[in-house]
């Protein structure tokens, strides 16, 4: 059976860690005696060069564009080829432009294909990309968009128009890309970004410990934090979401979030751009879920659990199969049981819904399928045992420690208790971040010291 844990976000404490964003410059290197070392390059974005070599044709991405007038959906198609070459010239766009990497741009554009190869082109180009659902408001948006101090932006005009209104708040703001209509604020559109055809790969020489993106928490617990990953955090992600679910190269999946696109196209899977505001998900018309994983045959669907608590109910209401359907993700709450009924209903009969855990700051953690809580975990968790978070993934090491009100600056002072007591959950692993941009306090307080490892 499971491991049976309080469901709160993993945490622990320890000493400040300031964020180095320079590339190369915080490379771990062996101990012993100081001889010349390469850190190994390590470029997430070498995955998807990779799957584009290997399968050039294949559909990397599918956008919805319109409906024809029988109501039908009609698609644009991209290639992993297509899509390798066109973050490729987003990328040689970028160093035209004058960025360098390590600079800090905030990408604040609407899901589809040019999101998904503006991230990879940051990636190439080795800049930092600054990831925040506008969905937490202006005024943390605002907040966040500040204390991450971005070197630029690409975004959408709106964005652009806010960042004018508010400019003395951004006093470093120097690259803007346009995706989209520009107006007065200057700066290039992503087409003058592309420049001319596709000339060449481009891959910045980073390395593992090397900073790739800034990822904002959703502030549910406090105020918005803004969390440092590095190429080898989403390098190892990928790998423990493809072994830990058996994902194969070919499948299908509609991701709910955004940034999941990253995964499917480093693992060779299909993503289908959802027809929804991933920022309202609960407001989701399921009618639409529903027409595109048919239309595609999708085998995966990722999101939270506000999306499946629409699209469960619809398809039982409605009588609705969907057999190609094998995997469902759903993150970011508890899943409630109706919404896992419903759901494992409506797929294929072998399928189930899984429901991953972690944190922004370390994901995934660990994970449970839907039919292991529905015959054994629900009815302890209404006798108040808690909500089970499943089994960890193989990268991730854990402990339960004795709670405190203030740092742990070492994992030697943190006091183990027993499975059979409520404490604090610690974690270690190639996916944990190490630390928050900007927040000594809250770095101080979340972070654990382990040699050269760091605990969350």
């Amino acid at each position: 059976m499971p491991e049976c844990r309080s469901s709160g976000p993993p945490n622990g404490s320890s000493r400040s860690v300031v964020p180095d964003l320079t590339v190369g410059a915080t490379a771990c290197r062996p101990s012993g005696p100081q001889v010349a070392w390469t850190p190994p390059p390590t470029n997430v974005a070498g995955r998807l060069a990779q799957t584009a070599a290997e399968m050039p044709d294949a559909l990397a991405v599918v956008v919805p564009k319109r409906r024809d007038r029988k109501g039908n959906y009609r698609y644009a198609r991209y290639t992993f080829r297509e899509l390798d070459q066109d973050s490729d010239r987003l990328a040689r766009g970028l160093r035209r432009l004058g960025v360098q990497p390590g600079t800090r741009l905030a990408l604040l554009v609407r899901p589809g294909f040019d999101f998904i190869s503006l991230v990879f082109g940051l990636f190439k180009a080795g800049a930092v990309g600054i990831l925040i659902d506008p969905g937490m408001g202006r005024r943390n948006l605002i907040a966040c968009l500040e204390e991450s101090r971005p070197e630029g932006f690409v975004a959408v005009p709106l964005a652009h128009a806010v960042r004018l209104l508010f400019r003395r708040r951004f006093p470093e703001s120097r690259w803007h890309v346009t995706v989209g209509r520009r107006w007065f604020w200057g700066g290039q559109t992503i087409d003058q970004l592309r420049g001319e055809a596709w000339s060449g790969s481009e891959l910045a020489a980073t390395t593992a410990e090397d900073p790739a993106a800034i990822i904002f928490t959703t502030g549910s617990t406090g105020p918005p934090k803004g969390v440092l990953y590095r190429h080898g955090n989403f390098d190892a992600q990928v790998d423990e979401l493809r072994e830990f679910y058996g994902i194969q190269r070919g499948e299908v999946d509609l991701p709910g979030f955004p940034l999941f696109a990253l995964f499917n196209c480093a693992l060779g899977v299909t993503t289908v751009v959802p027809d929804m505001d991933p920022t309202r998900p609960a407001r989701v018309d399921p009618q639409k879920i529903v027409a595109a994983v048919r239309d595609w045959s999708v085998t995966q669907a990722f999101g939270s659990p506000a999306i499946w608590n629409r699209v469960g109910p619809y398809c039982q209401v409605h009588g609705i199969k969907l057999p190609t359907l094998r995997r469902v993700l759903s993150a970011g709450a508890a899943v409630p049981a109706h919404v896992l009924e419903s759901m494992r209903a409506c797929i294929h009969p072998q399928g189930d819904v899984q429901t991953p855990y972690g944190a922004t700051e370390a994901l995934p953690v660990a994970s449970i399928s839907g039919g292991e809580v529905l015959g054994e975990t629900a009815a302890l968790t209404r006798e108040g045992a808690g909500v089970c978070v499943g089994r960890r993934f193989p990268g991730i090491e854990w402990k339960v420690i004795q709670m405190v009100d203030g740092p742990i600056e070492s994992v030697d002072q943190a006091v183990e208790i027993p499975a059979s007591e409520i404490g604090e959950l610690i974690v270690r692993g190639p996916v944990v971040t190490r630390e928050y941009l900007n927040r000594p306090q809250a770095n101080a307080l979340g972070k654990i010291a382990d040699g050269d490892a760091i605990w969350h």
